[in-house]
């Protein structure tokens, strides 16, 4: 099978949770004797022609034109939105009811959640990675749950025999607190972390490149005057320091104010982490009643769930239950199985 998977250019740029996915995604699907390209927006639209298959991964702005091209073309398309929102489904209704009066007075009005709708309406199959992404979508956009395929996301088994002495013998510490990821955007919360941290005397490792936000300036202050955090640039998600990072760890924590489900949280309980995570999101479909979860808009909440983690002992639990049901491998035969279905229905 011809399979082209196409995003926004952001998402290269980033290396983030999507980055991670698509290169899984590109390299299983390939080890399954299918012929899979990135799309290359310098190339004629036209091309697209000749793949059995074009995944779209993302929903927002920075992708609709090419939706919007292969849907005045009569190019059919998969769409994994990648989207989440603290809203209810009935405030996107409303918001819907008002941007299409709005649009009567103002042409040309455009609210970001319009750009999501619009390519989940185009397309014939909309993949979304948790049930709760899928119920608000559906909910939200008046989209039948007909259209809809959950694909979970998936880690890889590289972390699940991650060695800990890697990154103990090179910073000379184990068991400690870790976070890995973007550091300074809103959504991951960091500095909500970093101030619940303050509160707890133990180790802790950040892993990450502080980004150019509104939070940036006072994150690096509060490490800097904290003596027990550790600070590390970010590391490429294949660097043998990541996944012992991991291993070395006591616990991982993710306060995101959503993750869906969040691909470095699988990451660190593959390799043997206890998780501390947002409740939001869809995160309770992959880690089930095995970690703690925290408000992550309580300082207060995301301290008590690592002391909480931190004075529990490890086990296997989760770990198992990852790697039965969330490797990359299991996930793509998954989406393959459905790449056929599609490509049998729409032929």
């Amino acid at each position: 099978m011809k399979i082209c998977l196409a995003t926004y250019e952001g998402v290269p740029l980033a290396k983030g949770g999507p980055y991670v996915k698509i290169m899984e995604m590109k390299n299983h699907l390939e080890k399954l004797g299918n012929e899979v390209e990135l799309f290359n927006m310098w190339l004629s639209i036209d091309k697209l022609n000749h793949f059995d298959i074009v995944h779209l991964v993302g929903s927002n702005l920075s992708i609709y034109g090419l939706a919007r091209s292969l849907k005045f073309r009569n190019m059919k398309y998969i769409v994994e939105p990648v989207f989440f929102s603290r809203h209810s489904a009935s405030f996107f209704r409303t918001v819907s009811v008002i941007e299409k009066f709005g649009k009567k007075f103002i042409p040309g009005l455009w609210l970001d959640y319009s750009f999501m709708r619009d390519i989940c309406n185009w397309t014939e199959l909309i993949l979304p990675n948790t049930a709760a992404e899928r119920d608000l979508i559906s909910g939200g956009f008046n989209i039948p749950k007909t259209k809809f395929e959950i694909v979970p996301n998936g880690v890889s088994e590289k972390f699940l025999n991650a060695d800990p002495n890697l990154f103990i013998h090179k910073y000379g510490i184990k068991d400690f607190i870790l976070n890995v990821g973007h550091i300074g955007p809103k959504r991951k919360n960091i500095l909500s972390l970093i101030k619940a941290l303050e509160k707890i005397n133990h180790s802790s490792v950040i892993i990450g490149k502080i980004l150019n936000t509104e939070e940036s300036e006072e994150i690096k202050r509060l490490i800097r005057k904290n003596k027990q955090i550790i600070l590390i640039d970010e590391l490429p998600n294949n660097s043998p320091m990541l996944a012992s990072a991991y291993a070395a760890c006591d616990t991982f924590v993710l306060p995101s104010q959503f993750e869906t489900p969040g691909i470095a949280a699988l990451e660190a309980a593959l390799a043997g982490a206890k998780i501390v995570i947002t409740p939001f999101g869809g995160t309770k479909d992959y880690f089930k009643d095995m970690v703690e979860y925290v408000n992550p808009y309580s300082i207060d909440s995301i301290k008590k769930g690592i002391e909480k983690s931190l004075n529990r002992s490890k086990d296997d639990k989760l770990k198992n239950f990852i790697k039965e049901n969330f490797l990359w491998q299991k996930i793509v035969e998954k989406t393959l199985s459905i790449y056929e279905k599609f490509k049998n229905t729409h032929n």
